[in-house]
């Protein structure tokens, strides 16, 4: 197996992993302690040195890594990749049981972020986050990663006999046409607590002390490498794990440099970022100031570190689509395994600017990696990520950038074999920059 096939299986490995936005942070701190990082609290006392490796969390659904770089951080800065832990998909409410006619019990969901509604239909579905249940301290609950790790739900589509005009185009109501369906009712199923019934043969916790969840919908179904010649991949949660896995990737393999390299995954992208783990909070500028305060540094010199330092705002952009060129600027249109796209658009949704990009194009030329132009048809409005809204809480020069993909947001995602190891030497060079 070549390299970018290896990267793109190593990849698919992650994403399966990696059930939900929980799962994704566990799994990366897994990756990072075994490769020496050490943890850190945000409640607790830090202590760090020079060429140190660290990292901390935020509600199990974020975290922030750091390698202190050798020279003073009011010199040379961060050098930040951003990336989100988290997919649009479906939440689980609470009491979720509905039953149908007795015959049938389903789960009462609400949609998370966008997702392509009708690719979610038959398909083989399973159940993954984070439980909370009762503790010692009520400020304190015990928490548990939750994931059946079996197809154990399915959302029926009409047959076309009692909607023949499906094919026309059909609104799916997401409270009556997107529910999974769970199980067929019989005299052993606890129809009043299914859900938590279940929880608790898992987590080994009894039923009465689980008191919430944070549960999201997962398609069951294994990512896989496709095309005549391998080229493709097809998987969930490539917006935007691809990049998470291709930044964790380049992080911990970067040397230390004289800057201070920092990874950052960030949680409710896809809702807008306005959370304690999000973009829109000052976690990652509270992060930073604290970085350079357990150095000594005073507020000049944190202001200085702030403005002498650059992020890269990695999430997946959009590919010229094969069926629908027409939806693509006329000029700038990225293609699958065409490189890195470096995303623009003139009223700011990304970041980008002259300066910015320049910095980019050159850390892609460094790499002999391929690079990409992505800007929006003038006569459509396209989405915002990362870096404008972080962009909020921190005045640091950024780009926004993203491998080509089709098919954003549907259960099943499609990017390409080689762009994902060009992605992975493209932030290695900008992590080696000093």
């Amino acid at each position: 197996m070549n390299e970018n096939l290896k990267n793109a299986q190593n990849l698919i490995d992650f994403i399966y992993d990696s059930p939900s936005a929980y799962h994704v942070i566990e799994n990366s701190v897994k990756i990072l302690k075994e490769k020496g990082f050490i943890e850190l609290n945000l409640g607790e006392k830090w202590q760090i040195k020079k060429g140190g490796k660290y990292f901390v969390c935020q509600n199990d659904s974020s975290l922030f890594a750091f390698v202190l770089g050798t020279s003073e951080v009011e010199e040379t800065g961060f050098k930040i990749v951003a990336a989100h832990s988290d997919s649009p998909t479906f939440k689980i409410k609470p009491s979720p049981e509905i039953s149908v006619d007795d015959k049938y019990i389903k789960f009462n969901t609400e949609t998370y972020g966008g997702p392509i509604l009708n690719t979610w239909l038959d398909r083989p579905l399973s159940i993954a986050g984070r439980v909370s249940v009762k503790g010692e301290n009520p400020l304190k609950p015990k928490t548990y990663l939750f994931n059946i790790k079996q197809p154990i739900l399915v959302i029926p589509n009409l047959p076309i006999h009692f909607n023949r005009t499906v094919n026309d185009g059909v609104a799916l109501n997401k409270q009556v046409d997107m529910l999974p369906v769970a199980a067929v009712v019989t005299k052993e199923i606890n129809k009043e607590n299914l859900l938590a019934t279940k929880i608790s043969e898992h987590i080994n916790v009894a039923v009465e002390d689980i008191l919430e969840v944070d549960l999201n919908l997962y398609d069951f179904t294994k990512g896989s490498i496709i095309g005549l010649n391998n080229e493709f991949i097809s998987s969930g949660k490539l917006d935007d794990l691809a990049m998470v896995h291709a930044g964790l990737t380049a992080f911990i393999d970067a040397p230390i440099s004289k800057a201070t390299n920092v990874l950052a995954i960030f949680d409710n992208e896809e809702v807008g970022s306005r959370s304690k783990q999000g973009a829109g909070s000052p976690i990652l500028k509270d992060i930073l100031n604290r970085i350079a305060f357990v150095q000594g540094k005073n507020e000049e010199e944190v202001q200085r570190a702030i403005y002498n330092s650059f992020m890269v705002s990695a999430d997946m952009a959009h590919g010229l689509h094969p069926n629908h060129p027409d939806k693509h600027d006329p000029v700038s249109r990225p293609v699958i395994n065409g490189g890195p796209a470096i995303k623009i658009e003139g009223n700011q949704k990304y970041t980008t600017d002259s300066n910015s990009c320049a910095v980019f194009e050159m850390v892609c030329k460094e790499a002999k990696v391929p690079y990409q132009k992505f800007v929006n048809r003038s006569d459509m409005v396209g989405g915002s990520t990362l870096g404008n809204v972080s962009a909020g809480q921190l005045a640091i020069r950024s780009v926004d950038i993203g491998n080509p993909m089709w098919a954003m947001h549907s259960v099943r995602e499609i990017s390409g074999v080689d762009d994902h190891t060009f992605m992975i030497k493209a932030l290695s060079s900008f992590y080696k920059l000093n």
